[in-house]
């Protein structure tokens, strides 16, 4: 992958530029030229230069007042100036004003390459921190490797597509996990070493959209008091995650097909285009060829999303991935409690998990665990600390304060009928006293009326 910085050569020689904007260019580099400070000044402010390569000496305004003014504007370009040997002191200097390093004249192709690339990778790695902080990447830890032969083979097509540049669009039901599988073929890729960044496109307010993309000059519209770089930009190398794609509204549709085609951005407010080299996921649940024909979704940019489609069935469809899912959330969920936690599931609340028909997929199986891990009190979750919703999927203890025996019975009821009927002994025991009852049984007050609740024991 060839680079995709964007470097401002400055100096007031003709000669001089022209010899090292051609040998950046041919190099990989997206390079502009400026005769002296001032002329620099007016391209840093008006573009989102990652580097600038200086000489000090100039007419107007030098290297090392033109160091000051950008870092007066909290800008975060790198500066590597040009020296003569003679002029080691100003070199020095430059750097006390916020230069990254220099170079002396005369200069060498191999050093001046050499010293990119270096400065390069600094780049990389502050955009990246920069990036980390902005953006929670959870979902990476979330990839569980499940037993259905559908989702096998969607764990074959991920390796193989992993390894290609081809974009993928992702689809599926809502809560299926895509966002995990984009994450899945960045790691598996060739540029797990660059960022994954992940944007949904419905969650933007419409106005901010083209700046969050491809980012903005200073002054481009009110409120735009410094330099952003877009997702495109931040994503460089790596690989950007369109989430919803089918809510992009289509001005923005013809501006991400352009950069598809054309591998670069023109930030809001500039001039000038800047390449990307970034690999695009996207995902949706909604029917793109059906908003096609409706005119919603543009037909070229579709053909250009679905290169390689995957299809994440709903959860409904693949009941034997529940087992795995279970676990590996519970294990998840017992690790923000601590290592000595541990979170198990009462014979009920497994079956009514089993029967239930998981409308929200992956998704609200995860929160429905999450929810009762913190409220089961002794680390056995219950059908009582499940949304209320499972209630209606396991069979009702009989009314009355008694448990009857009826015919043959699954291990789930048996184990339900001498649950209750251990609850109603220890109450019988103590008085009436379920407070008493509950701290005999090692178990909340809250937990002991959830489970007589369930059972339709009358309240005494």
């Amino acid at each position: 992958m060839e680079s995709s910085l964007q470097i401002l050569v400055v100096d007031d020689e003709p000669a001089i530029r022209q010899v090292l904007v051609g040998m950046l260019s041919r190099a990989g580099y997206s390079v502009d030229q400026a005769n002296d400070g001032e002329a620099a000044l007016e391209h840093i402010t008006k573009g989102a230069f990652d580097l600038v390569l200086s000489d000090i000496k100039m007419p107007r305004m030098d290297g090392i007042e033109l160091v000051r003014r950008v870092r007066a504007l909290g800008l975060d370009t790198q500066f590597l100036m040009m020296t003569a040997f003679a002029s080691m002191d100003t070199a020095i200097e430059a750097m006390r004003a916020g230069a990254y390093d220099y170079l002396i004249k005369p200069l060498r192709k191999e050093d001046v390459l050499r010293r990119l690339a270096q400065l390069g990778n600094v780049i990389r790695l502050q955009d990246e921190n920069r990036t980390l902080r902005q953006i929670a990447r959870a979902i990476g830890q979330d990839h569980c490797p499940l037993g259905s032969p559908s989702m096998q083979r969607i764990e074959r097509q991920i390796q193989k597509v992993a390894m290609t540049d081809h974009t993928v669009l992702i689809t599926g039901e809502s809560g299926t996990g895509k966002s995990v599988h984009a994450r899945a073929i960045h790691d598996a890729s060739q540029r797990s070493g660059g960022l994954f960044v992940p944007v949904n496109c419905g969650s933007i307010p419409e106005q901010l959209l083209e700046s969050e993309f491809f980012g903005h000059v200073k002054g481009a519209f009110t409120g735009a008091d410094r330099i952003k770089k877009g997702l495109f930009v931040q994503a460089d190398q790596g690989t950007l995650f369109l989430d919803e794609i089918g809510e992009l509204p289509q001005h923005l549709q013809v501006k991400l097909l352009h950069v598809l085609e054309q591998h670069q951005v023109r930030p809001v407010g500039s001039e000038e285009f800047r390449k990307v080299d970034v690999r695009i996921v996207a995902a949706t649940n909604k029917n793109l060829q059906a908003m096609v024909r409706e005119g919603t979704f543009r037909e070229d940019l579709f053909f250009r999303l679905n290169v390689f489609n995957i299809h994440i069935p709903p959860l409904r469809e693949r009941p034997q991935d529940l087992e795995t899912l279970l676990d590996h959330f519970l294990t998840k969920n017992a690790a923000k409690f601590g290592d000595k936690v541990v979170f198990s599931l009462a014979a009920e609340a497994k079956e009514a998990i089993m029967a239930y028909h998981w409308p929200g997929n992956t998704r609200e199986l995860e929160n429905a665990l999450e929810r009762a891990s913190v409220l089961t009190e002794d680390g056995v979750i219950g059908l009582g600390d499940l949304p209320d919703v499972f209630a209606r999927f396991a069979p009702r203890i009989p009314a009355g304060g008694t448990v009857k025996s009826v015919g043959a019975r699954t291990l789930r009821e048996r184990v339900q009928e001498i649950e209750a009927q251990i609850i109603l002994e220890v109450i019988n025991e103590c008085g009436g006293d379920r407070k008493q009852a509950a701290k005999i049984l090692g178990i909340g007050l809250s937990s002991l009326y959830r489970k007589l609740e369930l059972a339709n024991v009358p309240k005494l």
